[in-house]
């Protein structure tokens, strides 16, 4: 069997920048991984592809095709999103603050630390080393926090830490280095700094720079305007995707290394151009307030073609602005935690905003004021999932108090229940596939219809008690549920809803239940070192008692209900005979689940076997594979069919 990472469900982001490509895909950072969500189609898949850590940056090509990601360790990773392959690596030396693709997909602006470094895109080409850099700028004081591209891929406005915007040219011409053009007069960090374009003239005319404290500055250019229609041809170099290593320069003006040709036989490298920005005047139009105080500029971005401005704010607020005029559209709450990315499509029409702490990610359409997507995780861990007969929908609860119920074909949760006020601890689908059973701390057993969107029945104990598992028969008529703090296992009726009876015998707390596939009997597991079954529509009391050496922490029946496997906290997997009442094999699984560690690394809680026990099993379908988790990132699979 070739098992192979399919998808990712419970966490549609997790920070970082979410950047939308061809108009209707979503791209965005989960933890160490990439999701990508058509809009259109109502599909999320996760690319199969690791960083060392969690991924802070990403950036795509204007044409989509690449994916450029960015870790807190300062790895960088260069996707083939088609392809879902890893094309090159490359370790940056500073932390990465803001990554860009020019808009001819040449180049890639980086923003390390207090450094502005230009590099070459690399292309499908293998190469040793495919990525070039063209140039550094040095000249930001603090650390870089934003840039934005011209649409001649000429021009870089770079907002930094240290209160100031800068232009920067970046083509590399003879002669003497000319310093950037500064913006000044902010009082607060540039969290994002955007180029204005003239749409009858497609040229840049403008710029904007937003402070942190809520400030937006409207910065208008006038220069000199001669020949620029005749040198425009000049300014748009093409390259093909895959270039070649531009012309390098020593400080004296002199050649310093072999130009390489492209495929077509033209000489890679920058054009030479004339400076038509930098040689300008730059003036400040307007300054406006977007009356936020005290709540900060978290995220922002500029849509070109309809010149608006959208603002997402640190108390969950954004705002929709239409520029130059400064004319609020929208302003609106959508989360109660810092907004930490807020980005348009291709058109405009379309908002994608990003809340990393509450783990939302949400896509709103401004003219209609609906909701594309609208997605969030579980805001705490999740203790326990269960799957649907038909194997379609997958439900998970957490300690957040809410159950989320998943479409395991699209990746979405299309319904949360949030009536449960504790920790939710068990789950389990009835037989129909329109019902669902979750079991809480806080003392109660919920029903909840899936075609309605409702909770029908709840059930509860004479007295407050734990629920930690849940189970019910085939019939769905039987509802048992275990509990934390009387060791007893109470027994409704779904029909009635009613108590119908409680089960003692348990010293300790019942943390497996389950009915056997084929019969009435109830198997329970304890900590008190025993496993019992129960005839729960006969005689009261065990009909029989497994004995064990060590606590046992879960059970499961096989399909045919002929083997019952329970582990205990010694890491061992005991197989009993329910039938016969014999125990039939164990395996020792503690240093499975453990994993090793190199001889050079020390003894530590993460790598020590002791400890290490398996807290959930499952049978295959077919009764021959055991599947085992547990207290360790490790996930064993056992053969127990020849044995």
């Amino acid at each position: 069997m070739n098992y192979r990472f399919q998808n990712l469900l419970g966490a549609p982001y997790r920070g970082g920048n979410a950047v939308v490509t061809q108009n209707t895909n979503l791209i965005s950072p989960v933890g160490n991984r990439v999701s990508v969500t058509d809009l259109v189609k109502s599909q999320t898949i996760t690319l199969p592809i690791q960083s060392s850590s969690n991924i802070r940056r990403i950036a795509a090509s204007p044409d989509g095709v690449f994916l450029l990601t960015v870790d807190d360790n300062n790895r960088c990773l260069f996707i083939n999103l088609p392809r879902r392959v890893v094309l090159h690596r490359i370790t940056f030396k500073h932390p990465v603050n803001a990554v860009k693709f020019s808009p001819n997909g040449k180049y890639i602006a980086v923003a390390a630390g207090k450094l502005l470094q230009i590099w070459k895109s690399p292309g499908f080409k293998r190469e040793v080393f495919a990525f070039e850099l063209v140039r550094t700028f040095a000249d930001c004081n603090d650390k870089i926090l934003s840039m934005d591209w011209d649409n001649d891929s000429k021009y870089l406005i770079v907002g930094s830490k240290d209160l100031t915007g800068r232009l920067f040219f970046v083509d590399k011409k003879k002669g003497n280095y000319k310093k950037p053009f500064l913006f000044l007069g902010h009082r607060d960090s540039v969290v994002g700094c955007f180029f204005g374009v003239d749409k009858k003239k497609n040229r840049v005319d403008k710029a904007y720079t937003i402070a942190r404290d809520g400030f937006i500055f409207s910065w208008g250019y006038s220069g000199n305007d001669v020949n620029r229609d005749a040198r425009h041809d000049d300014l748009m170099d093409v390259e093909p995707p895959s270039p070649g290593t531009p012309e390098r320069e020593g400080e004296d003006g002199e050649r310093i290394g072999k130009k390489r040709k492209d495929s077509d036989g033209k000489e890679s490298g920058f054009s030479e151009g004339e400076r038509y920005l930098s040689g300008g005047k730059w003036e400040l139009l307007r300054k406006d307030c977007f009356m936020q105080a005290p709540a900060k500029v978290t995220a922002c971005d500029y849509h070109k073609g309809l010149d608006l401005v959208v603002v997402g704010f640190s108390n969950g607020v954004f705002g929709l602005y239409q520029m130059p005029d400064f004319v609020c559209i929208h302003l609106l709450s959508i989360s109660r935690e810092k907004l930490t990315t807020a980005v348009f499509n291709d058109l405009g029409n379309w908002l994608t905003f990003g809340c990393a702490k509450l783990g939302q990610l949400l896509v709103w359409e401004w003219r209609s004021e609906s909701y594309i997507l609208k997605q969030q995780g579980h805001y705490f861990d999740v203790n326990t999932l269960a799957y649907s007969p038909d194997s379609q929908l997958l439900a998970t609860g957490a300690d957040d108090n809410k159950v989320k119920v998943w479409t395991v074909s699209s990746g979405f949760c299309f319904v949360t229940f949030s009536e449960h006020t504790n920790a939710v601890t068990a789950l389990h689908f009835m037989a129909n596939n329109h019902c669902l059973l979750s079991a809480s701390l806080d003392g109660t057993v919920r029903a909840w219809d899936l075609l309605r969107y409702r909770n029908f029945r709840t059930f509860t104990a004479p007295s407050h008690k734990q629920f930690v598992s849940l189970a019910a028969d085939q019939s769905g008529e039987v509802i048992c549920a275990g509990t934390l703090d009387s060791f007893e296992i109470f027994v409704w009726s779904m029909r009635r809803n009613l108590l119908l009876e409680v089960l003692s015998g348990h010293e300790g707390p019942v943390h497996g239940l389950m009915f056997s596939p084929t019969d009435a009997i109830l198997a329970s597991s304890s900590w008190d070192k025993t496993v019992r079954l129960w005839n729960v529509f006969k005689e009261k009391g065990a009909v029989e008692t497994f004995r064990h050496t060590h606590d046992v922490l879960t059970l499961t029946y096989r399909p045919d209900g002929k083997q019952l496997a329970c582990s205990t906290l010694d890491g061992q997997i005991h197989f009993w005979d329910p039938i016969d009442g014999e125990s039939m094999r164990s395996i020792e699984g503690r240093r499975d689940i453990a994993g090793g560690r190199l001889m050079s690394d020390r003894r530590s809680a993460a790598n020590s076997s002791s400890g290490k026990c398996f807290t959930s099993l499952c049978y295959s379908a077919d009764g021959s594979y055991i599947l085992a988790g547990g207290n360790s990132r490790y996930i064993c699979m056992y053969d127990v069919s020849d044995q």
